[in-house]
């Protein structure tokens, strides 16, 4: 096993060296790469395009409109105009981006991630701005919060689109909307509602077999039972102390007496500390710096609880992976998928919902998704959608590095040889309402854990 990881290891860092023409051509191809989403719009803002986007991707400190217009030696008023001001529509560029990604990285059994990502602000100018959970920072702050869909293959992933969340003291003060550029008849919606909405406007130019996301998108019932209605397969992080009844024990004997008992709901992180150590199996999931990666996992098929009642049987999939201090860290999901998935395939799946993490640290800090000042709807928009694109020109970057081919100088080839999309997908069960969860103990090393945001 050592021998074949220490070959294995040479051959990544062999693929991560950059050889002497990998920045043969940048610039040129950059500009063809901005073009086709230039050309959706009109006049001087073609030419805009290429330059906020180069900007993004220079060695700015900070990425804003003043600092990008200055890098090109242009008056600042310009580009801010542009991005803050001007009216073009982002979502036909997020139209492009999503086509873009499934030609190029879709896979028949490809994952789709809705991940929440927060920026911390001050004041209350800003569009969507106040006090709520921001899980950047790991609490509740004063900030916006974008959610983003991300797509993850085999190969590669990347950010695909996005909404920022309204909450219900900016769309219930028209005054405050209209200053920040809100458009009128914007309603409140939750998290889950933006998902889906992005869901449903790329989900078949996105060649996908899963849903998957964080704790916070997995812990209403409703947004499962969503899923569920649209045939989707989801695989979806929990909280510790979700309610659970394991269906693969036998109930309480019948005494003879009044309605028969069932089995009892319990949280779900208790009802797994009552596990025995056999119930555990390794999987290899990646190679890690030390050596192969492996956690271990468990399955068993449940119901959960909700406000009304019993709710949808579902399969539990738990992991728990030892950390330096010896404990264990655990995450809790749920999937619609009850029969048939192996652990290797659930682990797959669990393990994308980090690949978009990662996509997001990329955005940030290599093209400038957080560096913006603009404060209002359109600027916000505009600004994260040229990051993306930016992002996605990255991508595009980092596989033509990986092509052992010397003679190629063009951008990663799209994928002509794909199979047919489509797959069996698991039919709907009956509907349910918002998830039931009981508040935690002191900390248990759980992994994810309800987080105090509740849109």
């Amino acid at each position: 096993m050592e021998e074949l990881f220490d070959l294995r290891l040479q051959e990544m860092l062999q693929q991560a060296e950059l050889g002497p023409g990998a920045l043969s051509g940048l610039t040129d191809r950059l500009r063809a790469f901005v073009r086709p989403f230039g050309d959706l719009l009109v006049g001087a803002q073609q030419r805009r395009t290429h330059e906020y986007v180069s900007g993004l991707l220079s060695k700015l400190e900070k990425k804003t409109g003043e600092s990008i217009a200055y890098l090109h030696d242009q008056d600042r008023q310009g580009i801010q105009i542009f991005v803050g001001q001007d009216d073009w529509d982002h979502q036909p560029l997020a139209d492009l981006l999503a086509r873009q990604i499934g030609n190029d990285l879709g896979e028949v059994d490809g994952v789709l991630v809705f991940d929440p990502s927060g920026f911390a602000k001050k004041g209350k100018k800003s569009v969507g701005v106040t006090r709520q959970w921001c899980g950047r920072l790991g609490k509740v702050e004063n900030c916006q919060v974008g959610i983003y869909l991300g797509y993850v293959a085999r190969q590669e992933h990347a950010l695909v689109d996005m909404r920022l969340y309204l909450p219900a003291e900016w769309t219930g003060d028209r005054a405050r909307c209209e200053e920040a550029g809100v458009p009128r008849g914007t309603r409140l919606r939750t998290r889950h509602e933006l998902a889906l909405e992005m869901l449903d406007r790329h989900g078949s130019v996105l060649p996908h077999a899963w849903v998957t996301g964080d704790d916070e998108m997995g812990r209403p019932a409703h947004f499962r039972e969503d899923l569920r209605r649209r045939s989707e397969r989801y695989l979806l992080a929990v909280p510790a102390n979700t309610l659970i009844r394991d269906l693969e024990v036998d109930p309480p004997a019948y005494t003879g007496h009044g309605r028969r008992p069932d089995r009892p709901f319990q949280r779900v992180e208790r009802w797994r500390a009552a596990q025995p150590e056999t119930a555990w199996t390794p999987i290899d999931v990646r190679d890690g710096e030390k050596g192969p990666l492996v956690i271990e996992v468990l399955q068993r098929r449940v119901q959960t609880r909700t406000r009304n009642g019993p709710g949808a049987h579902e399969a539990l999939f738990v992991t728990r992976e030892r950390q330096a201090d010896g404990c264990y860290k655990h995450d809790y999901y749920l999937s619609n998928e009850i029969t048939g998935v192996s652990n290797a395939e659930f682990a797959r799946v669990a393990k994308a919902e980090h690949r978009i993490e990662e996509c997001l640290k990329r955005a940030k800090s290599e093209a400038g998704l957080g560096d913006y000042q603009v404060r209002n709807w359109v600027g916000w928009h505009h600004h994260q959608i040229l990051s993306l694109v930016a992002a996605w020109f990255l991508v595009g970057e980092t596989r033509r590095g990986k092509n052992p081919d010397p003679r190629s100088d063009g951008s990663a080839p799209p994928r002509h040889d794909r199979e047919s999309v489509g797959s069996t997908m698991a039919q709907p069960y009956p509907a349910d309402d918002r998830a039931s969860y009981q508040p935690l103990d002191a900390a248990d090393r759980a992994g994810s854990i309800l987080s105090p945001s509740r849109a």
